[in-house]
């Protein structure tokens, strides 16, 4: 029979290797925010709205309705468990849309989004109106 003592048992405590990843990992994400909501500032000037608006919860979600012509309604279906990513998808469509891109654009801009915002914010593409008519 196995039998463990106290003075037996090991503890772990974590090094400094655990807290280099986490910090490294933390630095990481604050650069790919920073990256995004300047990618979104540019989003939104593109547009003719205020860059500012892009860092302001609730309302940001609002001011891109806004672009790409969708009712003020849909913040609420945006609120919405399951629904909340149906609309949201359709949200990045219109996007795309409403810059000139085309649905693969979307896509990118749903599945792999801290590649294609920026992209979207720091590239060539113009504000065209929004993607459909206001309801």
């Amino acid at each position: 029979m196995y039998n463990l003592t106290l003075a037996q048992t090991e503890t772990y405590e974590p090094g400094a290797a655990e807290a280099a990843v986490g910090i490294v990992s933390f630095l990481v994400y604050l650069v790919v925010l920073v990256v995004l909501i300047a990618a979104m500032w540019k989003i939104f000037t593109k547009a003719g709205k205020p860059g500012w608006a892009a860092i302001v919860p609730f309302y940001n979600i609002i001011v891109l309705l806004e672009i790409v012509g969708r009712p003020v309604w849909w913040f609420v279906m945006l609120l919405i468990p399951v629904v909340n990513l149906v609309f949201a998808f359709i949200l990045a469509i219109d996007l795309a849309k409403s810059f000139g891109k085309g649905t693969g654009f979307a896509m990118g801009l749903i599945f792999i989004g801290p590649i294609f915002y920026p992209i979207l914010g720091f590239g060539s593409a113009r504000y065209q109106g929004p993607a459909v008519a206001t309801a």
